[in-house]
């Protein structure tokens, strides 16, 4: 990608996040043009002045080029918003990182994931609860998403693995590093079957203050969180609470009330997590029960100019069937028939009595795929 330098030195930027990122492509309409847009032009803008500064001193700093090459020797996918590659879930978050680092690969199949966390020491109830429903998911179907901690997080990752599963490790530091070291064999199965993830530039060293922010990335590359034993003050309580602010769903395994490893999870049940005491809870409650079925209609069925029309229509906010008609002017027969096809398809979602909201942000691939008919 020609523009991936800019990205790149941007994400090298303290103080330019998602918002302020936005705020300038809005402003010069690209990435180039506002790595290069004029100090004047920046001032005018309000900046806070600490990032402006830092932004000012580092575009005079870095060699663009040699960011770009040291990513490329290393081995690592760069995704960034311009990307239609990028992870479309994480996408339509409103602080989704503009840059991603991949060491392995991302599909479409991951779509379909789930986040496994919970504490980094569990009991041997944590272990076997988490062992058994992340393989149960893995051979469902779904890629499982974790932060290659200890504890829990190892264990969803190895079961997914021992499953002939796909599975994503999100860290804390450059994907070029592995923390903890012990993890390295666990990181290197993980890039040949899914992939490391990261929105930390290489080089990154796991500082603790790294972690609590990559949680957001674990709940948004997730359609749920489920939490397996967590304490009190555990840092799966943040990715959980990650969750209900992106609008997915939270799940918690019951344990012992004599257990202190579930304190957390039992406070997230009386919050109003979904109790869960098998896999098949999950896959009920997200509406996956059929992923295999889901895979092959989007492979098979190719999209129409119905879908495509649809999907100019459908946002996250739920349109009732009739409304969706009227404003679209099909048939409601053709509109229910279509909606159906396309949750199938993983491209809607019901989420109330004949109402849809759009899964995911396909409109412009589809709208593509038509005129390239």
């Amino acid at each position: 990608m020609e523009d991936r330098r800019y990205w790149l030195g941007f994400n090298r930027v303290r103080g330019i996040g998602p918002m302020r990122l936005r705020l300038l492509l809005d402003t010069f309409g690209s990435i180039r043009a506002a790595w290069e847009a004029p100090v004047e032009a920046l001032h005018s803008l309000g900046l806070e002045r600490r990032a402006l500064t830092n932004f000012l001193q580092l575009r005079e700093s870095l060699d663009l080029a040699q960011l770009e090459a040291a990513v490329t020797r290393a081995g690592v996918s760069v995704y960034t918003w311009d990307d239609p590659a990028y992870p479309s879930a994480l996408r339509e978050l409103p602080d989704s990182p503009p840059v991603l680092f991949v060491k392995g690969a991302l599909t479409e199949s991951d779509d379909w994931a789930l986040a496994i966390v919970g504490t980094r020491k569990p009991t041997a109830y944590g272990r076997e609860v988490a062992h058994h429903l992340a393989g149960e998911l893995a051979q469902q179907g779904l890629t499982i998403v974790s932060g290659l901690a200890r504890g829990i997080d190892a264990v969803a990752h190895r079961a997914a693995l021992d499953a002939g599963g796909r599975t994503i490790a999100v860290l804390g530091c450059g994907v070029d590093l592995v923390y903890p070291e012990e993890h390295r064999r666990l990181a290197q199965e993980i890039v040949e079957h899914g992939a490391l993830v990261s929105d930390y530039p290489l080089g990154t060293r796991p500082e603790a203050a790294n972690f609590p922010a990559r949680n957001r990335i674990i709940s948004g590359l997730s359609r749920g969180v489920l939490v397996v034993e967590a304490g009190a003050t555990s840092g799966a309580l943040i990715t959980a609470e990650f969750a209900a602010q992106q609008g997915r769903e939270v799940f918690a395994v019951p344990g012992s009330i004599f257990s202190p490893a579930s304190q957390g999870t039992h406070r997230l049940l009386r919050e109003g997590a979904t109790l869960v005491t098998s896999a098949q809870d999950i896959l009920e409650a997200l509406h996956l029960e059929a992923v295999s079925e889901q895979r092959s209609a989007r492979e098979s069925i190719p999209a129409t100019l119905t879908e495509a029309t649809l999907l100019t229509y459908l946002s996250r906010e739920p349109l009732h069937v009739d409304e969706l008609a009227r404003a679209c002017g099909l048939p409601i027969e053709m509109v229910s028939s279509t909606l159906v096809l396309m949750e199938l398809k993983g491209m809607a979602r019901q989420v109330g009595p004949l109402q849809y909201v759009a899964a995911r942000e396909t409109q412009e691939i589809y709208l593509k795929e038509e005129d390239d008919v």
